[in-house]
């Protein structure tokens, strides 16, 4: 998942291009200042000689356009800025919380903020922003690769945080006895630390995957496994999971009802239902725009099928911050551990700012109010 390349990466072409005619004869220079220098290889060309250079020729129609232009750059500046101290305030209250009732849910809400984290600074930071938009790209190409592997790593794991989420929510509803017996703090930590280990093993493959914005030839069977395992890895296994298990908890709360009891929907509950859906919704256009690419035009020739997969990548990114509103919305326990956050946070550097003689004023007047 990369931006299309900076339109600045073009005069550095320029420039690169005008180097090679320069350091060629003068009866061959006269032939290169001719039209004829469209020929030249391209970076998907068989000569390595210019394995360096952008091959995008504007002349040229094999190549599609940036139509989304300056706005990704924009777009995801602002999802950094904005959603990074989110998540990082997120955090903190999912925590004091899991410290103060040792509950199963906020330890997964809080591993699930904490990869969030993470996709945020690898995938938007430093592939969109740093390599995509700043470097146009002009990456060494086994640094590209070893980028792939930490941003699929850090895709499937805040996914599969969230399996692991559904699951216990699903054993304490379904199988209320049998998770009070088995459930620990202890428990959960070794689960979240088994996730992240195999979620890194399965990112390793991905080093060999293929700059969908550059890839001009027809995919091979390598591209075509690494694609669908994307897919099913992160999409349609997981969706499969949400199905199954929510689907279960919402009959188990309908018989409830019928039975003539109050169907009791916890904050947990009502969290995972919104958390699972939206990434549902939100990664479900990048999942179509793959495979439209991969069985019907790719994007390297079709502008429409580029615009799409830059629209599909700002909502799939949008996942990585809307579950601190989300969060807000349904638990007042959050929102008040949220605000306790805050004014600790002011009364630190209210405390920092204010003389030492000051401060000390303060606290000796606020224990004799106190006597």
């Amino acid at each position: 998942m990369h931006l299309n390349s900076n339109p600045n990466s073009y005069i550095c072409d320029a420039f690169q291009h005008a180097d090679l005619l320069w350091s060629l004869s003068p009866h061959v220079l006269t032939k290169a200042v001719q039209p004829q220098v469209t020929l030249l290889p391209t970076v998907n060309g068989s000569n390595p000689r210019y394995d360096g250079v952008d091959g995008h020729w504007p002349e040229s129609p094999e190549r599609s356009p940036c139509v989304a232009g300056i706005i990704p750059v924009i777009y995801y500046s602002v999802l950094l800025s904005l959603g990074l101290p989110v998540n990082v305030l997120t955090s903190v209250a999912l925590a004091r919380l899991a410290a103060r009732t040792r509950k199963p849910s906020y330890h997964y809400l809080l591993a699930l903020t904490a990869s969030d984290i993470v996709t945020q600074v690898i995938i938007v930071f430093v592939g969109f922003l740093l390599q995509g938009a700043v470097l146009a790209r002009q990456v060494p190409q086994a640094v590209v690769r070893t980028a792939n592997i930490l941003e699929f790593a850090a895709n499937h794991a805040s996914v599969w945080i969230a399996v692991l989420f559904t699951v216990d929510r699903y054993n304490a509803l379904c199988r209320p006895l049998r998770h009070r017996a088995t459930s620990s703090p202890g428990r959960t930590h070794r689960a979240i630390a088994a996730v992240i280990g195999v979620t890194l093993l399965t990112g390793i493959p991905f080093y060999w995957w293929l700059d969908v914005w550059r890839d001009a030839d027809p995919p091979s069977t390598m591209d075509k496994l690494l694609k669908w395992a994307h897919c099913l890895i992160v999409y349609f296994i997981p969706c499969n999971v949400f199905l199954v298990t929510n689907s279960a908890i919402i009959l188990r709360l309908r018989k409830r009802g019928q039975r003539g009891l109050r169907p009791l929907v916890s904050k947990s509950t009502a969290i995972l239902l919104g958390v699972t859906s939206l990434f549902a919704l939100l990664w479900a256009p990048r999942i179509i725009v793959m495979l439209y690419h991969l069985y019907v035009a790719p994007v390297h020739r079709d502008w429409r099928v580029h615009l799409a997969l830059d629209i599909a990548n700002m909502l799939a990114m949008l996942n990585t911050e809307v579950n601190f509103g989300l969060y807000c919305f349904i638990s007042k326990t959050f929102r008040a551990t949220v605000r306790q956050v805050i004014c600790d946070v002011h009364m630190a550097c209210a405390l920092k700012s204010q003389p030492k003689q000051t401060v000390v004023e303060l606290m000796l007047k606020s224990v004799g109010t106190e006597l």
